[in-house]
Order: structure tokens, then C-alpha cells, then sequence
């Protein structure tokens, strides 16, 4: 079993792999305008607003809710390790990845947005919904909700 999460790990960490992850990012980028840059005022001013939607959640309480699902101990002590062993330049790298990845964040949230589902009174939805329901891929969705579970346990 070693061996198998080795090989793999190999592939899905190997240098054109991760070029391909960020030439990904920055197309998103480039297709959305940098709204990372873009939308700051708004982002910041419906945040403080206080006003929820017909479910019942605010833009801070999405917030919230949003960062406790992204932000763990993993970055916490990630970040202290890299700071540890690459010294301030590594902060740069961080600040510039992450700038990247939030243009791929906001896509995948989008999709789920747009491709949720609401069952018994309740929204489903997720990776493995946009993948069905998107692409058509209704073999891959389970794959991705089996190998998600998978990771978990």
C-alpha cells in the first residue's frame, strides 16, 4: 500500500503537476478580471452589512463559514514551517499562491452555487455535484465523493 501512495504521491506532487495548477489559477485570473482586486470594496461592505438571505445567513456568517471550512491547523503550522525553514521570502510565495488559488476558490464556489441542489428542504451540493451535473460525469462525481471520503477517514 506504501508503495501504491508513493507512486502516486509522485505524480500528483511532481513539478508539471503544480505548473499546471498555477497556469490554471492565473487563466482564472485573467477570465474574471482579477476579482480578487476587483471586488474588495464590495466584499468588505456586504460583510458588514448584516443582512442575510431568504435562508437565514448573513455575508459575515457565510464568511465565517467559509473560513472554518478552509483555515486548520495544517495552515496554521504549514505556515510557521515554512516561515522556519524559508525565511521572509517564503511569505512572499504564500502571499503570491494565494492570490492565485483565490481565483480558483471563487470558481469552485461558483459552480457550487450554481449547480446545488435542494432536497427536503435542505441544499446539497459540492464538488461531486458540479462534476455530475456540469461535465456530465456522473462516474467521476462518485469517484471524487469516494476518494473524498477516503482522505477523511
Amino acid at each position: 500500500m506504501e508503495t501504491i501512495v508513493n507512486w502516486l504521491n509522485g505524480i500528483l506532487w511532481s513539478s508539471p503537476v503544480i505548473y499546471l495548477i498555477l497556469a490554471i489559477g492565473l487563466v482564472f485570473s485573467i477570465m474574471t478580471r482579477f476579482l480578487q482586486v476587483r471586488h474588495i470594496k464590495d466584499m468588505f461592505k456586504l460583510m458588514f452589512q448584516g443582512k442575510s438571505s431568504d435562508a437565514g445567513v448573513s455575508s459575515f456568517q457565510a464568511l465565517a463559514l467559509s473560513l472554518s471550512g478552509r483555515v486548520g491547523t495544517g495552515n496554521i503550522a504549514g505556515t510557521a514551517t515554512a516561515i522556519a525553514f524559508g525565511g521572509p521570502g517564503a511569505v512572499f510565495w504564500m502571499w503570491t499562491i494565494a492570490f492565485i488559488g483565490a481565483s480558483s476558490a471563487f470558481i469552485e464556489s461558483t459552480l457550487a452555487q450554481i449547480y446545488k441542489v435542494k432536497q427536503d428542504g435542505q441544499y446539497r451540493g459540492g464538488p461531486a455535484y458540479y462534476i455530475e451535473k456540469g461535465m456530465g460525469w456522473r462516474w467521476y462525481g462518485v469517484i471524487f465523493a469516494i476518494a473524498s471520503i477516503l482522505a477523511m477517514a
